[in-house]
Formats: C-alpha cells, sequence, structure tokens
C-alpha cells in the first residue's frame, strides 16, 4: 500500500455503499461530502451492492468471488481424494 493511500473499514465502505444504492445521493455528491474519490466509491459500490441469487437470497460480488473460490478449491480437493482412493484400491487388490 502507498503511504499516503487511506484506509477505510468494511463498515465505512458499506456505509457509502448505501447511501448510493438508497438512490438519493449521487457519485459526485459523496466524493465531495466524505472525500474519497469517486473512483474509489465506485469500487465500492461494484464490490458492496447486492445481487440478487434468488427471491430470498442476496449476495456481494466479494461474497460471490469468495465463494468462487471456495468451489475451486473443493473441487481440487475432490480430485486429490478420488485420485487417492483409486491408488488406495488397487494396492488393496489381492495379487494373484
Amino acid at each position: 500500500m502507498a503511504k499516503n493511500q487511506k484506509s477505510y473499514t468494511l463498515e465505512f465502505k458499506q456505509q457509502i455503499v448505501d447511501l448510493y444504492n438508497a438512490g438519493g445521493t449521487s457519485y459526485p455528491q459523496l466524493e465531495r461530502e466524505y472525500g474519497v474519490n469517486r473512483s474509489t466509491i465506485s469500487g465500492w459500490v461494484k464490490q458492496l451492492s447486492p445481487i440478487k441469487v434468488s427471491e430470498e437470497e442476496t449476495v456481494t460480488l466479494r461474497e460471490y468471488k469468495a465463494l468462487q473460490k471456495e468451489n475451486q478449491r473443493l473441487k481440487t480437493e475432490n480430485e486429490i481424494l478420488k485420485k487417492a482412493t483409486a491408488i488406495f484400491a488397487k494396492e488393496q487388490q489381492p495379487k494373484l
């Protein structure tokens, strides 16, 4: 991280996103009021805005990416277990 770069809490970021998503506050207004660059706010909105998954469930882009990463890890672990099972089964077969 750059020396002059500010660090914001997740709660602060979410508050800005909620203000934007409520519809009454624009990027320029948020930029002036909170002193945060417009492109930074835009990134937060993309990352933290809810995405409707089903009638009763929403996720953010950040949560979606975390789920994708976990899914890939589980797929990899599953493949390793399949290969290990095949090797173990082959070793357990009686030799004639």
